[in-house]
């Protein structure tokens, strides 16, 4: 076998809120736009995302209201210089679920929240103190 792409599906309530998140605040164009499916992608090695309508998922909140519970899905991105991503993204707006923080064994770690209830973990890997 021999992938040579792949793709996370997204079921959610409202998949253009999902999309407006994954294209404002992490970079990823709309590929495919129907009414109840969205593909979005970038030009590096991040997997593609699909998001598609759930009737019965409505996790839209109102404004200012948190979801009412998170999605069972966790999409996660390793990156490098998380400290500057951490800026861009809180100047940005983006619902910080989890803000920055380093693990013991070395990871940066922060999570955010889509409108969906999506968490999206964003990662860099590094050698912890003293490895």
């Amino acid at each position: 076998m021999n992938i040579i792409a792949s793709a996370v599906l997204l079921t959610v309530g409202h998949p253009a809120a999902s999309s407006r998140f994954f294209t404002s605040h992490l970079g990823f164009r709309e590929v495919l736009v129907t009414d109840d499916v969205i593909h979005l992608s970038r030009d590096d090695a991040a997997t593609d995302l699909v998001v598609s309508r759930c009737d019965r998922c409505d996790t839209q909140p109102r404004p200012g209201q948190q979801p009412a519970a998170h999605a069972e899905v966790m999409v996660s991105f390793t990156v490098t210089d998380l400290a500057a991503e951490h800026e861009r993204l809180r100047r940005e707006g983006a619902r910080i679920l989890m803000p920055l923080r380093q693990e013991p064994w070395g990871e940066w770690v922060l999570q955010l929240l889509d409108p969906n209830g999506v968490v999206v973990q964003i990662v860099e890997w590094v050698p912890p103190v003293g490895a």
